[in-house]
């Protein structure tokens, strides 16, 4: 397998059932054990309560749900390129910038969430604009963005304090700076001795001494009684004057609204429309929990690794998640018919005529001589169990009875007790609504121009399979006109008798009926005795019919 592949997506069907569940995870857990990259099972839709109930009894999440399988931004190139502090310099920024080739910066607070973007356009606009006397003062510049701004030194105050009033001045004669220098205000002025101390006397609350001129100590004790900062710098007075507008901390100059960002979540397909419609090259991606993770370009869009899949339960498209015909399909292990299911490249496919896809998944751990633990067990015991209508469906083969049967020694559950356990908990209508107990089990299938949606619901009881069927019964209309389906189906099976009562909506789908099973349906139920598989006697039989009618039209 490719060095490339970090993590496998084991994926049962939409509207999933507990083979599609259960064979999820357990083959999941198989394949950890005999190979390298992570496999992590997926569920394609809401949990019906059968399923539930299995996860619970033996002691299992329900897996993580996911809705496609087409590429995210976390599948592209992301820079992970540095997130800078608010309280940087525009003149630290700047060379930072040019130290990591980029003309974007991403600011973020202490807990690493997104503040804004600075960019290299906003750092030129402050160089190049005209210097605002109060400029430091307004924006609570640091005297350590001072100091790395001018390359400066302290003789006099704390690095970590901040500029909190006053304006700039630029010191040049004693008279002049009598008439221009108020309290608090920032004074540039050379070495000359007088005007130093005339600048202390007249209120300055920082002084900047250009061309590392000398600070005498009478100037330097002066200062330490007025509390006035004293920083020399080799710069000299013009260059001071030009780069204090790049000692302002980024944060003041910042992008803080409109931000195009996305998440690690994001499709790629969304991306790039976002991205088009857009004049900027980079926009900072967030994780899951909105923290900074990088920064994405459309370039970076164009080199996107597929997401890697195992499809169990199902080989059909319309059954499948989203976006599959955009990710790599690895491996199919089903056990329906060869679907609509394409692939780039070849791949292994255990098709096999059984009951059960966790039928299959058994001979697969005895094949790998991977000891089955007992919540494993229980697990594929459960799906076996579900689909076989505990043996009962003509689905069901001695191979499914067999693994069945061992998997209950390992997990130590009784049969027959279990079942009607499960079945029960799966039947339970309390709460819930016609739209959930539909979608508990149902599938789309589709053949040449015959599509339809078949769903199929298993009760222990007469009593609680007619509360489901006049639950579940007015909604197959909404359910064929939302899923644009021309007919849909629904079995109401009672695992006992072993008779199923088909429910059914769309025009020409009563004759479909009479023509598939050769029955009379009355008051829009269709009795049918001794059918109680979805796969080997419902699904065949309606796309005869369905055949049939087209040949005839």
């Amino acid at each position: 397998m490719p060095e490339a592949i970090r993590k496998v997506n084991v994926i049962g069907h939409l509207n999933p059932d507990t083979d599609s569940i259960c064979a999820a995870i357990s083959y999941a857990y198989l394949k950890n054990k005999i190979d390298s990259p992570i496999y992590e099972a997926r569920r394609a839709g809401t949990l019906n309560r059968e399923t539930a109930f299995v996860l619970k009894h033996f002691g299992f999440e329900e897996p993580q749900l996911i809705t496609t399988v087409t590429p995210q931004i976390k599948d592209a190139e992301i820079q992970k390129q540095p997130k800078v502090d608010g309280d940087m310099s525009l003149f630290d920024a700047w060379n930072l910038m040019q130290d990591v080739k980029l003309d974007t910066l991403v600011v973020t607070d202490s807990t690493e969430h997104l503040e804004g973007l600075i960019a290299v356009k906003d750092i030129a606009n402050a160089n190049m604009g005209l210097m605002e006397s109060k400029m430091l003062s307004e924006t609570h510049t640091s005297y350590k963005n001072i100091l790395s701004t001018l390359g400066g030194t302290m003789l006099v105050g704390d690095p970590n304090g901040f500029v909190s009033h006053g304006g700039i001045r630029v010191g040049t004669c004693s008279v002049s700076m009598t008439e221009i220098i108020e309290a608090g205000d920032i004074v540039v002025v050379a070495g000359n001795h007088e005007n130093q101390l005339l600048a202390i006397k007249q209120g300055s609350s920082c002084l900047i001494v250009s061309c590392d001129g000398e600070v005498d100590d009478d100037v330097i004790e002066a200062a330490k009684q007025a509390g006035c900062v004293i920083i020399t710098t080799p710069r000299d007075t013009f260059e001071v004057a030009r780069l204090l507008t790049m000692a302002v901390p980024v944060k003041s100059k910042m992008l803080t609204s409109n931000i195009l960002k996305f998440s690690v979540n994001t499709s790629i397909d969304d991306a790039r429309k976002a991205m088009a419609k857009s004049r900027h090259r980079f926009f900072p991606v967030l994780n899951e929990n909105g923290t900074y993770a990088g920064l994405i370009s459309s370039p970076g869009l164009l080199k996107v690794r597929k997401k890697h899949v195992i499809l169990v339960d199902h080989n059909e498209r319309t059954q499948a998640v989203n976006g599959l015909e955009q990710a790599e399909i690895m491996e199919i292990v089903d056990h329906h018919r060869i679907g609509s299911v394409e692939t780039t490249n070849p791949i292994t496919f255990r098709n096999v005529p059984v009951g059960c896809t966790c039928t299959i998944l058994f001979g697969l751990y005895h094949e790998y001589g991977v000891e089955i633990p007992k919540n494993i067990a229980g697990l594929m015991l459960s799906a076996i169990l579900s689909d076989t209508l505990a043996f009962r469906s003509p689905t069901c083969t001695p191979t499914d009875v067999a693994a069945g049967k061992a998997l209950a020694e390992i997990c130590g559950e009784d049969i027959e007790k279990y079942s009607e356990q499960m079945f029960d908990a799966g039947a339970d209508l309390t709460g819930r609504t016609a739209e959930e107990v539909f979608h508990g089990d149902y599938k789309i299938f589709s053949r040449g121009n015959a599509k339809f949606g078949v769903g199929q619901g298993s009760f222990m009881t007469e009593n609680s399979r007619k509360a489901a069927e006049a639950l579940v019964g007015p909604f197959l209309k909404t359910a064929a006109e939302s899923e644009e389906l021309p007919m849909v189906f629904y079995m109401f099976t009672d695992v006992k008798s072993q008779v199923t009562e088909m429910l059914y909506y769309g025009a020409g789908a009563q004759e479909v009926l009479e023509r598939a099973f050769n029955v009379t349906p009355d008051n829009g139920i269709a009795v049918l005795p001794g059918i109680v598989s979805r796969k080997k006697q419902v699904v065949p039989s309606l796309m005869s019919a369905l055949q049939f009618t087209d040949d005839e039209d």
